[in-house]
């Protein structure tokens, strides 16, 4: 059965995890004290401790980074997440293991070991975890495609969450998922969907858990039988067999739902957002200052270079400013290049730029592919008006308007606006479709992450060289 093979899998997980960490702080140790820098070090420090001393330390260093691993769900079954992930937790776990690293120096006051050491053996230990884990993805994923190490699954219940749990596992059959079938009280026997049959009711269950050695139950009833979920679930943890349960209305959960207990009484928060609680915002906040400040630097030659350009383009200011709505509602003024041939106000309010907009000046193109004019919003970003990395911020009469049309619109203000998005990366900006630009945004404020706006500004330098909707 599958869960002989995972509590297998997380063994041999945990002996690699261990053996690799010994492999990066020996390989540290090396390079650190038997190569060409050894000698500065010599210097600073007056001479190295012993290699007993160093060595010692790895009595203690394995099973603490065995334990962060265990603590950052390393070790949880991630069949259905991304490799993106499990690096995210990897690197949260060395982080975290170079603090502990440190304070424990600290407290056994010993300033002579090597701190550049102890980097070195961070960075391996990432490197190394990461490439490890990745060849077990593809060994894994590949088995998996051949039919073996697969998870089966009865569902229990037509709705569009079954459709939808389906048609995700049949997209990826690198996860290793084979669905026998649908137990349903109103769709007729036969009926399919994506190959999955219809295999009879409800009140087969019970036959269905004693004749079939099942790994997961998904019920997945429509609202009107929520009645009998209790009954049904009762019904699998009698024969032992793991169940999970998706709502019917999980449209209105978030794609990252936050639960929590209120004197043991679970509830659902239906919008979490990571960017409310206070150390989120202060890292990110502290992140927007320091990057804004290095780009300003960075990109003072261009913006001199731009406004010089605006300048000679035409009569009316080299700042453009707008009124835009920003985190909470509250409006702020945002700068940009001017790009287009002055107009009235009545004239700018109707509608954005279109491609081949008449309006959009000779050195206004080139600035708006290039996104030089987007440039002088790094100063948005000092100020505290705008994040590097959010949604798209917009006009009020345009918020005024969507919010009327689009569900969940509004949710987007609960964050501050940024200069680039997951929309944007994307390829939703510009003269694009409304509605999948707030789908992206929404993905990113409910599943926000410091690394994943990390991917984010990466992907945004290799994505404005390429990009199609800059008009």
């Amino acid at each position: 059965m599958i869960r002989d093979n995972q509590r297998y899998l997380n063994m041999l997980h945990i002996v690699i995890d261990g053996a690799l960490v010994a492999a990066s702080y020996l390989l540290a140790y090396y390079i650190r004290f038997h190569t060409d820098v050894s000698d500065a070090e010599a210097m600073v420090t007056g001479g190295v401790l012993p290699m007993s001393v160093y060595f010692s330390a790895l009595y203690y260093l394995i099973p603490a980074y065995l334990l962060l691993y265990f603590f950052f769900a390393l070790y949880t079954p991630r069949r259905v997440t991304t490799f993106l992930y499990e690096f995210s937790a990897i690197l949260k776990a060395n982080l975290a293991g170079l603090l502990v690293f440190f304070v424990a120096l600290y407290v056994v006051r010993q300033p002579n070991f090597s701190r550049a050491m102890i980097f070195i053996f961070a960075g391996l230990n990432v490197v190394l975890s990461t490439l490890v884990r990745w060849i077990l993805r593809k060994i894994l994923r590949r088995t998996r495609r051949k039919g073996r190490n697969l998870r089966h699954a009865l569902m229990v219940g037509y709705s569009r969450s079954t459709e939808n749990y389906i048609a995700r596992v049949k997209e990826n059959p690198e996860w290793g998922y084979v669905i026998h079938g649908i137990l349903d009280d109103r769709i007729p026997v036969g009926t399919k969907y994506r190959e999955v049959h219809v295999i009879g009711t409800t009140d087969e269950l019970q036959a269905q858990l004693s004749d079939n050695q099942y790994d997961e139950i998904i019920i997945a009833l429509p609202l009107d039988q929520y009645d009998r979920l209790e009954e049904l679930i009762g019904l699998c943890e009698k024969s032992g067999v793991h169940s999970k349960f998706i709502p019917d209305y999980s449209g209105l959960f978030p794609s990252n739902p936050y639960t929590e207990v209120v004197l043991g009484l679970p509830v659902i928060s239906i919008r979490y957002v990571p960017l409310t609680g206070f150390f989120n915002r202060l890292i990110k906040r502290i992140t927007d200052i320091i990057g804004s400040l290095i780009a300003i630097v960075i990109f003072s030659p261009f913006m001199l270079f731009a406004a010089i350009a605006v300048r000679c383009s035409g009569r009316g200011p080299v700042i453009f400013q707008q009124e835009r709505v920003g985190l909470n509602g509250v409006p702020f003024m945002m700068y940009k290049f001017r790009t287009m041939r002055m107009q009235k106000d009545e004239e700018e309010k109707e509608a954005w730029t279109t491609k081949n907009d008449p309006r959009v000046t000779r050195i206004g193109r080139f600035l708006r592919a290039t996104s030089l004019d987007e440039t002088p919003q790094f100063f948005n970003v000092l100020f505290g008006h705008m994040s590097l990395v959010g949604p798209r911020p917009e006009r009020p009469q345009f918020v005024e308007k969507f919010k009327e049309e689009i569900p969940r619109y509004m949710i987007k203000h609960q964050v501050r606006p940024g200069i680039t998005g997951w929309a944007q990366i994307n390829g939703y900006r510009g003269d694009t479709s409304i509605r999948k630009r707030i789908e992206y945004d929404l993905y990113y404020i409910e599943n926000w992450t410091y690394s994943f706006d990390l991917r984010i500004l990466f992907s945004t330098i290799f994505h404005v060289f390429r990009q199609k909707n800059a008009y």
